[in-house]
């Protein structure tokens, strides 16, 4: 299930996925994994509404961990 994640370019997108692939690795269930890696993006970035943390999260969830995808992903503005 834990994949390298070198290639994601972006800290907080890595941190997110990270996080994500940590979790549920130790039985921490989807929808709370997912709810502590929108509050982890929100701590990152407190100026981001929460939906806009919520579809980010969602997305690079989606991006790297369900579909494994290698090319990039949305943009969240930052480095």
């Amino acid at each position: 299930m834990v994949r390298d994640v070198s290639h994601i370019a972006r800290n907080c997108e890595r941190a997110v996925v990270t996080a994500y692939r940590e979790q549920r690795l130790h039985g921490t269930d989807d929808v709370n994994a997912f709810l502590a890696c929108t509050t982890l993006y929100r701590i990152h970035h407190p100026e981001a509404s929460l939906n806009e943390a919520r579809r980010l999260v969602a997305e690079w969830i989606d991006h790297h961990v369900v579909r494994a995808e290698k090319g990039p992903t949305a943009d969240c503005g930052c480095d």
